[in-house]
């Protein structure tokens, strides 16, 4: 599928607004990229250049996750930084990847990306919660 089409299809609000409501709740941040062109090969070491290019590898507590996704190719990846690879394993990024694509399979693009977005913020907040305010910069 032509990168154009792709982004024709996708419920863009959507997806920005499953970022923000994600990103309330954790210290952590998520990206999502969309590969315009060609992408020869594996698409796991593409993912990996851009979250450098996106400096994704330093945040503070190394808890970013970059969602990676190549139209033409048919190909998709998730890289998640050092600590929430730590606390949530192989097993989050494999369920992730096995569910978005199914849905892409299916042609449901904004609900994979969403749905991910979602389960992705869900193991930042249990991991790396945003900070709570100290009681002084609470209003009375």
């Amino acid at each position: 599928m032509r990168t154009k089409e792709f982004l024709s299809r996708l419920e863009h609000d959507e997806i920005v607004k499953a970022i923000r409501e994600a990103e309330l709740k954790t210290s952590g941040e998520i990206q999502v990229f969309i590969q315009r062109g060609k992408l020869l090969g594996d698409p796991l070491p593409a993912a990996h250049n851009r979250f450098r290019k996106l400096r994704m590898h330093k945040m503070p507590e190394r808890n970013a996750v970059l969602i990676f996704v190549a139209p033409r190719a048919h190909k998709f990846a998730i890289v998640g930084d050092k600590a929430i690879h730590q606390k949530c394993g192989e097993e989050l990024w494999q369920r992730l990847v096995e569910r978005m694509r199914e849905h892409f399979r299916n042609e449901k693009f904004s609900h994979a990306l969403v749905e991910a977005i979602q389960e992705i913020g869900d193991a930042l907040a249990a991991h790396f919660p945003k900070a709570s305010k100290s009681p002084r910069d609470r209003p009375s």
